[in-house]
């Protein structure tokens, strides 16, 4: 027969037991939008279990809503997307499917990132053929380490208020990450110092604001219209236009079709690179993702400068 201690010792245990399910049950259920977003949110909760409704090789304007993505976002305690209509034609109708009324727009556990920094380049749209415009501005501002920083705190001040018994450990994740990447800023912005009013044909604004924060040229896009997929006759009229002046390299995301970036490089001369850029982290879930993909970037447009 067990002691009177033992017995209370036992139902301590049971009741420890208990208490540690009921914390496992309880694990954060994000849903990001982008790599990027899945990313931010494992550096400022670790434990939680995180989703990314696209990948690197997926453009975000332009994905399907599937069955799995509704269930993703049915179970979520909080998604967190770009906002700035980026992602106008899926989520909506993911929101709706889910009925989940955790994540609609003005709820707590819906996250819009573009609300909290500044965006460039706002074009109302001016017809039904103006192209793929955001009245808001260019929604691709994460490849802007400060911006990203700025996300950081809001997110970071989001998760506290809808998780507030993990409230000091994201504060302390979050003062971690600013230390840290406040000093890589610097080091980017030293290294990257080269760089400064060097030209490159882009296509798309997807990599806008990593010119801006670079002070690098944009100096054609191999898009007709924002969105529209590049034509034969504007890659030869931009053929024209380039020759005289060459660009440092012809940029596109690794999302898009390689072939008029090569194609117009090819034209240009062996001195002028294609250059495919992941415009979103590869792995979200690997360890200082979006520090490695940032490196990656400048690494890439250093080595063509060279």
């Amino acid at each position: 027969m067990r002691t009177r201690s033992e017995r209370l010792l036992g139902r301590l245990a049971l009741g420890l037991s208990a208490w540690a399910l009921a914390g496992a049950a309880q694990a954060l259920n994000v849903f990001a939008c982008e790599p990027e977003w899945a990313a931010l949110v494992r550096v400022l909760v670790p434990d939680a279990a995180v989703v990314s409704a696209t990948h690197v090789r997926q453009d975000p304007h332009h994905i399907e809503a599937r069955p799995a993505l509704i269930a993703q976002l049915r179970r979520a305690d909080l998604a967190v997307c770009t906002g700035a209509s980026l992602e106008a034609g899926w989520l909506p109708m993911l929101q709706q499917r889910s009925g989940n009324p955790r994540v609609q727009d003005g709820e707590p556990g819906m996250f819009h990132a573009a609300d909290h920094v500044e965006l460039i380049d706002p074009q109302p749209a001016a017809g039904p053929f103006a192209g793929d415009v955001h009245a808001e501005g260019n929604p691709h501002f994460h490849v802007d380490p400060h911006r990203l920083l700025v996300v950081a705190r809001a997110l970071a001040a989001d998760l506290a208020r809808l998780a507030p018994a993990r409230a000091p450990q994201v504060r302390e994740r979050l003062a971690a990450f600013e230390r840290d990447w406040t000093a890589r800023i610097a080091d980017w912005e030293r290294r990257g110092a080269p760089l400064r009013g060097r030209a490159v044909a882009v296509q798309h604004g997807t990599f806008a604001y990593l010119w801006r924060w670079l002070g690098m040229v944009e100096a054609a896009d191999l898009e007709p219209r924002p969105g529209m997929a590049p034509t034969p006759g504007h890659l030869q009229r931009l053929q024209q236009q380039l020759r005289a002046q060459p660009p440092m390299a012809i940029v596109a995301a690794l999302h898009n079709d390689p072939r008029p970036a090569r194609w117009l490089a090819m034209q240009l001369g062996p001195e002028v690179p294609a250059l495919l850029l992941p415009a979103t982290v590869p792995d979200p879930a690997a360890p200082d993702a979006l520090g490695a993909w940032i490196d990656g970037l400048l690494q890439a447009l250093l080595e063509a400068r060279r």
